[in-house]
C-alpha cells in the first residue's frame, strides 16, 4: 500500500512575479527519496516560479507585499518574495 508525502520547494524569486527569476531556493523531502541542504547546488532547480508550476509544483503561499518604510529602500533584510510549492508523492509502505 502507498502513502502519500508532501515535498516542499521554497524560492526566493526577483520580485513578486512568478516569471521572474530565482535567487536562492531551499527543498525538503518529506518523502525520504532525496536529502537536501539550504545551499547544497550552484545552480536553481528552475529558473523561474512559472517554470515550477509547470514541472507540477503547486504554489501553497505567495509573498505578502509589504513597501519599505521611508528611507530604508535601500537597506539589507530578508529576502522578501518568497514562494512555497508542494509536490505530494507516492512512498510505498
Amino acid at each position: 500500500m502507498s502513502k502519500r508525502r508532501q515535498k516542499v520547494l521554497i524560492l526566493y524569486l526577483a520580485n513578486s512575479a512568478l516569471d521572474s527569476g530565482v535567487r536562492g531556493w531551499t527543498m525538503y523531502d518529506g518523502a525520504g527519496q532525496e536529502a537536501h541542504t539550504t545551499g547544497d547546488g550552484d545552480v536553481a532547480p528552475y529558473e523561474t516560479g512559472l517554470d515550477a508550476l509547470k514541472d507540477g509544483w503547486r504554489v501553497i503561499q505567495f509573498p505578502q507585499l509589504i513597501p519599505p518604510y521611508p528611507e530604508m529602500e535601500f537597506t539589507t533584510s530578508f529576502q522578501p518574495h518568497e514562494f512555497i510549492f508542494e509536490k505530494l508523492e507516492d512512498v510505498d509502505g
